[in-house]
């Protein structure tokens, strides 16, 4: 449970300080462990190296200023997020959205890619070590209340882990295209956003069984289809299923959350048992 405080800690002090120079020394320092210790711990359970995760999150954020803020400049927000010139801003949004911050602009998406890790406090009390790593979708909750009996479209990406071991970067780029398959598919009332590593959920604004399985149907019309990343070219397939959220007297996080998994992973073994 030591462990576990450890990341709490170091998640909680990484999204505060994502506008501030941000070291693994200063966040060892602040959590009085070895720089070592941190490091493993963050690598072990997020699958992510610091650093990676600090760039990932700081670039959802400047994407998020980039469509909020257009008659800011791209260097205001580069410095902003620690970068010097608009040249190493560009090459560290492009390394994680796959385009440069001006075509960004451009061309926005609303989703964010990289949401903030979180995990509940309340799981240090819990030696079972039951519930799992969550992100942060804190933003959402008064859209969600609002929306009870409304369809949510959830979709989950088939064979990550493989993508991931061609490289990182393809796999940052599965998760980009998989994003955009579901926002092209998502009506203009409905929201899109990611809850893992993997998985996804448009959030519809929509109580007709009919408009749900239209939009399952535009997502899955996709599947096979390939991303090119350094000379291959990858099959992407999502795994896709529409559940009414049904709500309840009060919305709490664990619970919507475990939700959302659940009927992801049982969608997930059934189409694995048929074959698809």
């Amino acid at each position: 449970m030591e462990n576990l405080g450890l990341l709490i800690e170091a998640l909680e002090f990484i999204e505060k300080n994502l506008a501030s120079p941000i070291r693994t020394e200063s966040i060892s320092e602040y959590l009085h462990c070895s720089k070592s210790t941190i490091e493993k711990l963050f690598k072990y359970v997020n699958n992510i190296s610091i650093r990676d995760y600090i760039i990932r999150r700081r670039m959802s954020r400047a994407s998020r200023d980039l469509v909020k803020n257009p008659d800011r400049s791209l260097l205001d927000i580069g410095i902003e997020y620690g970068y010097g010139s608009n040249e190493a801003f560009t090459r560290a949004f492009q390394s994680v959205w796959q385009v440069s911050p001006s075509e960004f602009r451009k061309n926005p998406s609303e989703f964010e890619l990289f949401p903030g890790y979180r995990i509940e406090r309340e799981l240090l009390e819990d030696k079972k070590m039951t519930d799992r790593k969550k992100v942060d979708i804190s933003e959402l909750y008064d859209c969600i209340k609002e929306r009870k009996g409304c369809f949510l479209i959830l979709g989950d990406i088939k064979g990550l882990i493989p993508i991931n071991e061609i490289s990182r970067k393809a796999g940052d780029l599965a998760i980009i295209t998989s994003l955009k398959r579901m926002e092209q598919a998502a009506g203009p009332e409905d929201v899109v956003f990611r809850i893992g590593g993997d998985e996804f959920v448009i959030l519809t604004d929509s109580t007709d069984e009919a408009y749900a399985k239209k939009l399952c149907g535009e997502i899955v019309s996709h599947n096979d289809e390939c991303i090119s990343w350094d000379g291959n070219e990858i099959p992407l397939t999502l795994y896709v299923k529409a559940v009414r959220y049904e709500g309840g007297s009060a919305l709490r996080y664990s619970d919507f959350f475990t939700m959302l998994h659940s009927e992801i992973s049982e969608e997930f073994k059934r189409q694995c048992y048929e074959g698809k």
